[in-house]
């Protein structure tokens, strides 16, 4: 009989562990390993981060039921980790560059929001961008997003659906933890 109990204990402490290991990586943190170049030098290929699922609310998604919760917005140059508009399928990282409702226009790789003489800060880029795009107008609850290494990265500049929506943003990324760790801005 005292077996039993002790197995029992063994077995109740393993279904609490299950448990709290699947709310973690389903709900509040999302692990990611960096497959592209396209966010370099702020991540680079290979890098594995965590993301945090609730920094703007909750989007859970399971077979065809899912489940949305804003808490906020996200904010123009937030990286962040969303579901590929053209293949949700997939997860992307990218950073916040358009907000809803805003035009964004490049020019000589220079980004400008609303027909601004200024244009964004791009110091994070490890390159000088080039190429003319746009003008592009952010649908409301939806987002514009570039890599940070413009010149190779996949973006919305050349996807077919050009905008990531409230919807399929999974989380904000947050710290790398590999190779070494480092806050990710």
């Amino acid at each position: 009989m005292k077996i039993w109990r002790e197995i029992w204990e063994y077995v109740k402490m393993i279904l609490v562990v299950v448990v709290v290991v699947l709310v973690v990586n389903n709900v509040i943190l999302i692990n990611a390993k960096i497959p592209s170049e396209s966010m370099e030098k702020t991540i680079m290929t290979g890098d594995r981060i965590f993301g945090f699922r609730l920094s703007y609310g909750i989007n859970l998604k399971v077979g065809d039921w899912e489940y949305s919760q804003k808490f906020r917005d996200p904010e123009r140059f937030d990286v962040v980790i969303f579901r590929y508009p053209d293949d949700e399928s997939q997860l992307f990282i990218k950073r916040v560059i358009g907000l809803p409702g805003e035009t964004v226009t490049i020019r000589d790789g220079k980004v400008y929001i609303d027909d601004s003489t200024e244009p964004l800060d791009d110091s994070f880029t490890p390159e000088t961008p080039v190429g003319d795009f746009g003008p592009y107008v952010v649908p409301e609850n939806s987002y514009f997003m570039l890599g940070d290494n413009r010149n190779w990265s996949k973006d919305s500049r050349f996807w077919e659906n050009t905008y990531v929506t409230f919807d399929e943003i999974v989380g904000k990324a947050v710290i790398r933890y590999f190779p070494s760790i480092k806050l990710i801005e």
